[in-house]
């Protein structure tokens, strides 16, 4: 990453030290960085997933938009690569013209790494001649990715995530877990591990980047960021599940939304918070004989759930009646049958 006056998200590509616009000294400091973007041929989904001995790499390095694509920028990176890659594609430039624009304003082109893929699936790498060694990368138009990385502990670990890419079976978010865990087996970063994060996008912007974006994950500081960004994957699409649920609710799709919470809770059994919920939807659809047992569940789990109905009933997320309340709070309570 290339630090400016200290600051590594503050470098563009028309005030980086290359260019001249200032004499005052610039400290580069690299990032051992592999990542992936990638595109679903099936879904059209787009995504980008990031490993580095650095912290918070998620905050400079992966940059995607639903509709029109991906970006990861790294090696002495300027991450203004993604900003902009991101915004000549909305202009209808491909992925390879993207890059190749940026590249040939960039005096710093040298000791850049940087890939691109757009909505089409067309991908572009760049890997600077100065970059870092072990520094390579590795393009795959048919199968929609590209895999970079430098500063690694040899040269097998971009087609280790390459391979891994093409042969794992499931979604976008696994088969890029997929390629991070397989550059890790390779032998990954020659200083160890700190930061992961990843990106998935859908194929059509909804215009509501909060629905678009399926997956916005960073793992900031730890000793195994990509099992944790495993972990968290796993609980995204926990809620995912529920967001589903919610929605069969609300459009009457009782057995539609039962299915979706139930996935959520397998997902994620260890989340009480999740069958709570499911509860409060349930008595909020008139479904009270329903949602009983699942409280009596949660309250086991955790008794400090009892507490929190009564407080559900001003926000109007449970109706105002007595009763109602009465036979929720009661399952915390231990039955005549337990006694």
């Amino acid at each position: 990453m290339i630090l400016v006056g200290g600051l590594a998200a503050s470098s563009c590509l028309a005030c980086s030290p290359e260019r001249g616009a200032t004499t005052r000294q610039r400290v580069q400091r690299p990032v051992a960085t592999y990542s992936i973007v990638a595109r679903d041929s099936k879904t059209g989904e787009i995504g980008v997933a990031v490993q580095s001995h650095w912290f918070s790499v998620g905050s400079v390095v992966p940059w995607a938009e639903a509709g029109i694509g991906a970006v990861a920028t790294q090696s002495l990176v300027d991450p203004a690569y993604g900003p902009l890659g991101l915004e000549l594609m909305r202009i209808g430039r491909s992925a390879p013209e993207a890059l190749q624009s940026l590249l040939a304003g960039d005096e710093g082109r040298d000791v850049r790494q940087v890939a691109m893929i757009d909505a089409a699936g067309r991908v572009a790498a760049h890997t600077g001649p100065r970059c870092i060694q072990a520094a390579g990368h590795s393009v795959d138009a048919d199968h929609q990715f590209s895999v970079q990385a430098n500063l690694m502990a040899g040269d097998d670990v971009w087609p280790a995530m390459a391979n891994a890419f093409r042969e794992h079976t499931g979604d976008l978010a696994d088969r890029l877990i997929a390629a991070l865990e397989a550059a890790q087996r390779a032998g990954g970063d020659i200083r160890g591990r700190q930061s992961a994060a990843l990106i998935v996008v859908s194929a059509t912007p909804t215009g509501k980047p909060w629905v678009d974006r399926r997956f916005d994950l960073r793992v900031e500081d730890d000793p195994d960021p990509v099992q944790e960004l495993k972990r968290l994957v796993r609980l995204q699409r926990a809620y995912l599940h529920m967001n589903a649920g919610d929605a069969a609710m609300e459009m009457g799709d009782f057995a539609k939304a039962s299915q979706e919470y139930a996935a959520a809770e397998k997902l994620a059994p260890e989340i009480v918070e999740i069958p709570f919920w499911h509860a409060v939807t349930l008595v909020s659809s008139d479904r009270l004989n329903e949602a009983l047992p699942i409280f009596k569940q949660v309250f086991e789990r955790e008794p400090i759930w009892a507490d929190l109905v009564p407080r559900l009933v001003p926000a109007g997320l449970l109706p105002d009646d007595p009763d109602v309340i009465a036979k929720i709070t009661a399952q915390a309570s231990p039955g005549p049958a337990s006694k």
